[in-house]
């Protein structure tokens, strides 16, 4: 399944007993067509307040409508949830572990003046910002790198000894731009977009690459020296973790 979803309601993708979720609120709705509850494989565990437009599911049943169970989700889960296609896979494809890259929209709402129509999809900036700027300190983090200064550190546990999760990721593209006219038919856009794609994130790394670029935007860190934190591998190095709302799965390619 390919699945869109606004995640301002809900505390993440994966299931999480007590609370509602992309993967809860899907799983429930797939028992009730089905008369069963798969085991549902997403290609990327957003956090809470995440958006999703491509994101990707992946499940094991048996012979079903596939029709018929596309728009009974769609009524039961629109429109904060909406499956937008459903698909035969092959047996052994994954929407996580067959994935080959994944690529994340971030919208910053650069002007004084609030919008209630993307108050809950955008960062709101009030500070002017360099877009040269910060798509010259971007160019540093593309390619493969040790990414620790822009992610939540995590550990692994293997042959009973904990050890730190490796933050070596490749970024394949990272660009920032304005889009839209603004709403007076004056000036340039009022939205500046990150577009940023890699194989894989560790965990609030678009986040965190955000607030730093935005940083970089603001005047208040110089492109330069986006490289070296970087290669501090020390995630106090690092500008603020942007705030969730803005940040969209936008596709996965396999």
């Amino acid at each position: 399944m390919v699945v869109g979803y606004d995640g301002a309601a809900f505390h993440g993708f994966a299931a999480n007993p007590g609370v509602a979720t992309v993967a809860g609120t899907l799983a429930q709705s797939m028992r009730r067509v089905l008369g069963y509850e798969p085991t549902l494989t997403c290609a990327g565990r957003t956090d809470a307040g995440v958006h999703g437009w491509g994101q990707v599911v992946s499940f094991d049943a048996a012979p079903f409508d596939r029709e018929r169970l596309l728009r009974s989700l769609n009524g039961l889960c629109a429109p904060a949830v909406v499956v937008r296609s459903i698909d035969e896979a092959s047996p052994d494809f994954d929407a996580r572990f067959s994935a080959r890259a994944r690529t994340y929209r971030y919208r910053v709402l650069n002007r004084d003046v609030p919008d209630p129509f993307l108050a809950t999809t955008t960062w709101q900036v009030h500070d002017a910002l360099d877009v040269a700027a910060m798509n010259a300190g971007g160019f540093a983090l593309i390619g493969e790198h040790d990414f620790t200064s822009f992610c939540r550190r995590r550990v692994t546990v293997v042959s009973g000894e904990t050890v730190a999760a490796s933050m070596r990721r490749e970024v394949l593209s990272l660009a920032w731009q304005r889009v839209a006219p603004r709403f007076d038919g004056d000036g340039d856009g009022d939205l500046v977009e990150l577009w940023i794609t890699a194989t894989a994130f560790c965990h609030q790394m678009v986040r965190s690459i955000t607030g730093t670029l935005v940083d970089v935007g603001r005047g208040r860190i110089e492109a330069e020296a986006v490289a070296g934190i970087l290669e501090a591998r020390d995630r106090g190095a690092s500008g603020p973790v942007a705030p969730p709302r803005g940040l969209t799965l936008w596709s996965v390619a396999y």
